[in-house]
């Protein structure tokens, strides 16, 4: 699973530093601790900044990112991956299945795990919601074959509820995913999906990432070609980050067919733990028909 292997690379990454400052750079030990951990920031941020140079230049007309936008992206980004994904089984404890309730299901994006709902899960079920989550796997194969696991879940969490119908929510490539389980699976256990920042029509950042599931978002693949034509055929929110640093151009966030709606400018990542995200989102599931 993805959470042993950021806590193995960290590890790894962290002590390579630390020798090389102590070894061959003869720092002293507190001194070689400091400089592996500064090296480490500094590589985090750089990686950072590689992707708003890169939304800058394929940005869609709209609002500009400021300082406190860019730095609270890095500081999302370090707590995804360094705090929160690494140590995933302290934050998030298993899914409460409870009966009786509306039922969302959460749809992590790529190259991450369930954890990254640890604040949106709190909000929903603080609102009266049973919440799901699954970690798809492996983290960079197809997301053809995700679907299936996608679909199970469904099925699954539907029968340890009772609900008939389920609300489901899918950050970036989450959002994808539910996409084509809908159009695969069909959506008699569905009842509503909100996308978050999903690259319907592919992301420019994909030309650089790793994976089959990277080469299937950039844009004009063969897989958003197919996925094009196909409906959700249930009610859909596709709520798009103007200042996204992942997702770009930021109107290919949007999806014809469904309610479009911008969110407030934000990372993202950071857009997982922000609190007017995670209000829109709240809302969005407890409305309507979603109950069981």
């Amino acid at each position: 699973m993805l959470p042993p292997f950021l806590l193995l690379w960290l590890v790894a990454e962290l002590t390579a530093y630390y020798l090389l400052y102590r070894g061959p750079l003869a720092l002293a030990g507190g001194a070689a601790v400091i400089a592996a951990l500064a090296t480490l920031l500094l590589g985090r941020a750089w990686q950072n900044a590689l992707t708003w140079l890169l939304a800058a230049r394929h940005r869609s007309p709209g609002p500009t990112p400021g300082p406190a936008i860019v730095v609270g992206e890095y500081l999302a980004f370090l707590f995804t991956f360094l705090v929160l994904l690494p140590f995933e089984r302290l934050w998030m404890p298993p899914d409460r299945l409870a009966a009786g309730r509306r039922v969302v299901l959460l749809v992590h994006g790529y190259g991450c795990s369930r954890g990254v709902w640890w604040l949106l899960r709190r909000r929903l079920e603080a609102a009266g919601c049973t919440v799901a989550t699954l970690s798809l796997f492996p983290p960079f194969t197809s997301m053809g074959r995700m679907v299936p696991q996608l679909h199970a879940r469904i099925e699954a969490v539907c029968r340890a509820t009772g609900a008939e119908r389920l609300t489901l929510v899918g950050h970036s490539m989450g959002g994808l995913i539910a996409r084509s389980c809908l159009a695969r699976h069909g959506h008699a256990q569905v009842a509503k999906l909100i996308t978050l920042a999903t690259p319907n029509a592919g992301t420019e950042l994909a030309r650089y990432g790793i994976g089959q599931n990277a080469r299937e978002m950039r844009p004009a693949s063969l897989w958003l070609h197919d996925m094009a034509g196909e409906a959700p055929g249930v009610p859909t929110l596709a709520l798009r980050n103007p200042c996204d640093n992942y997702v770009m151009p930021q109107d290919n966030q949007t999806l014809p067919g469904a309610t479009n709606a911008d969110l407030p400018p934000v990372g993202h990542l950071a857009m997982l733990y922000d609190r007017r995200v995670a209000d829109i989102v709240v809302a969005a599931c407890t409305e309507g028909n979603a109950r069981r």
